[in-house]
């Protein structure tokens, strides 16, 4: 059964530890700047909030990358999918940050990056000290929620 990456924010403290193995996984460095995995502080609110790419099913940046550099492909052995970057084909334009209505790709030295899964065995998840972040079964009502919110947030921006 396919597996995604679920947040449990009321398990998150905030300590960016997600944000910098992913970052020193992918490039070799401990910089948040460089993570395929932002956690979002709200002081206010006593409250932090990671985001990460959730694989849609139907994914906006994959429709508006124009040189296809986005693809779907496999994951891992559970039959999950991961929508890849080929860097080789990425021109940089950015139209797949646009697109994406969570903020969850981004142009690093004019290639997109998004998270990849780490082929199947996500770094942000083994390393999480609270439990945060699972990889865990796919759940269709989790699933079909994040798609409708996708949805709700599309339409206020294609209102605007």
């Amino acid at each position: 059964m396919p597996k995604e990456i679920v947040i449990d924010i009321g398990k998150c403290t905030g300590c960016g530890y997600c944000e910098l193995i992913c970052s020193f996984i992918h490039h070799g460095e401990f910089n948040p700047l460089k993570s395929r995995i932002s956690a979002t502080m709200f002081i206010s609110r006593s409250i932090a909030v990671p985001v990460v790419c959730g694989q849609c099913d139907d994914p906006l940046c994959l429709k508006a990358c124009p040189s296809g550099a986005l693809e779907i492909k496999a994951s891992d052995t559970s039959g999950g999918k991961v929508i890849h970057v080929d860097s080789e084909k990425c021109v940089g334009c950015k139209m797949c940050t646009i697109a994406c209505p969570f903020g969850c790709i981004f142009v690093l030295e004019s290639t997109a990056e998004k998270c990849d899964l780490c082929g199947g065995d996500p770094q942000c998840v083994r390393f999480c000290r609270t439990g945060a972040i699972r990889y865990d079964q796919r759940n269709s009502q989790i699933t079909e929620k994040k798609k409708q919110t996708a949805e709700r947030l599309l339409g206020s921006f294609q209102e605007t």
